[in-house]
């Protein structure tokens, strides 16, 4: 019972009190109508002193102990209770159904106090003071079942078990009404995360639901970093109004996330319409991997591009905007930066920087990554040698190269196709495209291959 909580002690002090004064009772009201008569005055007088002040004793002493320190208490008054209601029935020296029911009473209160264990230990105590009893005190039991002599103790124990089962029906009404509300908490809690996690990527939401401790520490590993921005974005945003504005760019960035988080990347942050993307952390499938989920997603990012511009000038925007993009792979700091109360996830380094210059270099709808990131994807990726440029910050020149394609995409296998000039734009994915679109595709380009033929264009 030390193991107990203060509420389960407490309870079970309760119950024990409540099982020592109805005891007490049923104990002398059955000496009373069993043994009736002046000679037994004073063996009733001492029975019922005697009781009185251990149900007196036993209260102060639970009062008076502090209540951190009262499961010991309440273990000892358990035992001391069972061994004096050995000596009671021994001492009553009733018929047996009275001890029957002085024994279920028994059974009852240790079974709702600790269980088995409780009930096994309570069972040798009591039979210990019955022996002893019996030894000093040799009693004269009658085997028949009288019912008016038992009527004391069946009283009690009704008393007990009404009392406990009240008690038992309104804890369990409690307990449904506390349910009820962890079942609220539980809902407005994922309303609440599911709000915060809009904040986050999948793959950093899955580290920090994991338990692990949010500290602050970082550590050095190595990354692909992608950096990209829309060429043509602030001349735009002078021209639209902010409502269509922002429409537009919350479209495009919810697009490019979709696409980043498919591809297993950790969205760092958005900086107006620039996306930043890391692949390695908080999970890596190797550097080699990573490097190659990067590029794979900038060119899903590139082709879905002409989704987008097509959507954009059914909106009205006649201008095209295309997206720079820039992948750099090598080592970075990354981890909790921030105080201990306000903490950002991100990374930093040379070689962030570098992704972040690629990108401000290339052309608009180019794809520029750097050798290190060319080394690992090369056998997958074709990518065209553009030689050395000159980077901001760094005083050697950098080797760079443009990103065009899967090679599995390429060749008589080649399953994407586009081109723009004025006044045509094309542009088709084969594996996007579904079987009951194919026809009228066919159509449309066959009608549009006649009339380009026959149109005398000058």
């Amino acid at each position: 019972m030390t193991n107990l909580s203060h509420k389960e002690t407490e309870k079970n002090l309760y119950y024990q009190m409540l099982f020592r004064f109805l005891i007490g009772l049923a104990g002398i009201a059955t000496f009373a109508i069993s043994m009736p008569g002046n000679n037994n005055a004073y063996h009733l007088a001492s029975l019922t002193l005697v009781t009185t002040l251990y149900i007196i004793f036993a209260h102060f002493l639970v009062k008076l102990t502090k209540k951190e320190k009262r499961a010991p208490i309440a273990s000892l008054l358990s035992l001391t209770d069972a061994f004096l209601l050995g000596v009671l029935v021994g001492f009553l020296g009733t018929d047996i159904l009275s001890i029957l029911l002085f024994f279920i009473a028994l059974q009852f209160n240790a079974s709702i106090n600790g269980g088995t264990n409780v009930i096994v230990r309570n069972n040798l105590v009591a039979g210990l003071g019955f022996a002893l009893l019996c030894l000093l005190y040799p009693p004269q039991w009658s085997m028949d079942a009288n019912l008016t002599t038992s009527l004391a103790i069946l009283i009690a124990l009704g008393f007990y078990v009404c009392i406990y089962g009240l008690n038992a029906f309104n804890e369990g009404q409690t307990l449904h009404e506390q349910i009820n509300d962890l079942k609220k908490q539980k809902v407005q809690l994922k309303l609440k995360n599911y709000h915060i996690s809009k904040y986050l990527s999948p793959t950093l939401r899955k580290a920090i639901s994991s338990g692990k401790d949010v500290k602050l520490e970082t550590q050095r590993k190595q990354l692909t970093v992608f950096f990209s921005d829309i060429k043509g974005f602030s001349e735009l945003s002078e021209e639209m109004e902010a409502d269509a504005l922002t429409k537009l760019l919350n479209s495009y960035l919810t697009e490019m996330s979709e696409i980043a988080l498919k591809h297993g990347g950790t969205i760092d942050k958005f900086i107006g319409d620039a996306i930043m993307v890391f692949f390695g952390d908080p999970s890596t499938k190797g550097p080699k991997a990573d490097c190659v989920a990067a590029v794979s997603m900038a060119i899903a990012m590139k082709k879905h591009m002409k989704e987008l511009q097509q959507q954009w000038l059914n909106q009205g925007i006649q201008k095209p905007l295309e997206i720079r993009m820039g992948i750099n792979t090598g080592f970075c700091t990354v981890g909790n930066f921030g105080t201990e109360n306000r903490l950002d996830y991100t990374l930093l380094g040379t070689e962030v920087n570098l992704a972040s210059r690629l990108e401000s270099a290339a052309e608009p709808g180019e794809i520029l990554i750097s050798h290190e990131s060319y080394s690992l994807v090369k056998d997958l990726i074709m990518c065209r040698d553009k030689g050395e440029i000159q980077v901001k910050g760094y005083q050697q020149p950098v080797r760079v190269y443009s990103v065009e394609d899967m090679r599995k995409n390429l060749g008589k296998d080649q399953t994407y196709f586009e081109h723009l000039t004025n006044g045509f734009s094309f542009y088709m994915d084969l594996d996007r495209v579904r079987n009951y679109d194919k026809d009228k595709i066919l159509e449309s380009l066959i009608s549009a291959a006649k009339q380009l033929k026959n149109k005398n264009i000058f």
